[in-house]
């Protein structure tokens, strides 16, 4: 690796499977201080392994102010301020509209929109001025697919507070933009509520429309996520980069 996040310290929610995990692993191994949080601690603790003089863990919910109070504290008292924050953590629900409950819209809500937003409200006073906040959003917020009517608004209301916040946060020298994943062979699949047999017949629809033919990789956002979090990236604000082989083009 180039090192190009160096000395650079950055908070990952969601850090413990899938993007969330790639993300951590590439920020460390191009030399980023982390602090890593999600609900598993033992699953983070696999990334503390790797280097535990750069990686901080901290199991919470980011849903519980209480929690990310503990995360704000953990990480500033163990690295003093933070250059990047990825608010990664999310959950998704395949649930026909008819059918949609206020628990399901609370839920998607309260873990995409309201645990990203209320995560980088902690931890702004402590972001220095050349630092980045990259929420994750999705490619659905650019075509629709069915049952995920709720997930998406969630996603989609993420992509416009990053675009205002890059607006807001700039004269303070903070970058903010956002990354859309395409489909990306993660964990969060299995846990949309479908049936294997169902799952597996929308898989094959959804990589008919990608170009290289298949999903797409955690890394190939955790990439992303590098470049946009690094001094390469010094110019780009409020811009959603999207990331999904192709699939909004067809």
């Amino acid at each position: 690796m180039s090192g190009r996040l160096t000395n650079k310290v950055a908070v990952i929610t969601g850090a413990s499977s899938g993007i969330g995990l790639a993300i951590a692993q590439r920020y460390l191994a191009e030399g980023a201080k982390i602090a890593v949080f999600a609900r598993r601690g033992e699953a983070l603790e696999e990334i503390a392994a790797l280097d535990r003089d750069r990686v901080l863990v901290v199991a919470g919910d980011v849903t519980s102010a209480a929690d990310l109070e503990r995360l704000r504290h953990a990480t500033i008292d163990r690295f003093g301020e933070v250059d990047i924050v990825v608010p990664n953590a999310g959950v998704a629900k395949v649930v026909p509209f008819s059918d949609t409950t206020d628990a399901a819209i609370a839920e998607q809500f309260l873990v995409n929109f309201t645990g990203a937003v209320q995560t980088v409200r902690a931890f702004l006073p402590h972001v220095r001025s050349g630092g980045a906040v990259l929420f994750i959003t999705t490619f659905l917020t650019q075509v629709g697919f069915p049952g995920l009517a709720i997930y998406s608004a969630s996603k989609a209301a993420l992509k416009s507070v990053a675009q205002t916040l890059a607006a807001e946060l700039a004269p303070q020298g903070i970058r903010v933009n956002s990354i859309a994943p395409g489909p990306i062979a993660t964990p969060i699949w299995g846990g949309i509520g479908l049936p294997p047999e169902v799952l597996g017949e929308v898989a094959k629809q959804v990589t008919a429309r990608l170009m290289p033919g298949k999903f797409g990789d955690p890394e190939d956002i955790a990439e992303t996520a590098v470049f946009l979090g690094s001094d390469a990236a010094k110019n780009i604000y409020g811009q959603e980069i999207v990331v999904d082989g192709g699939y909004t083009i067809g």
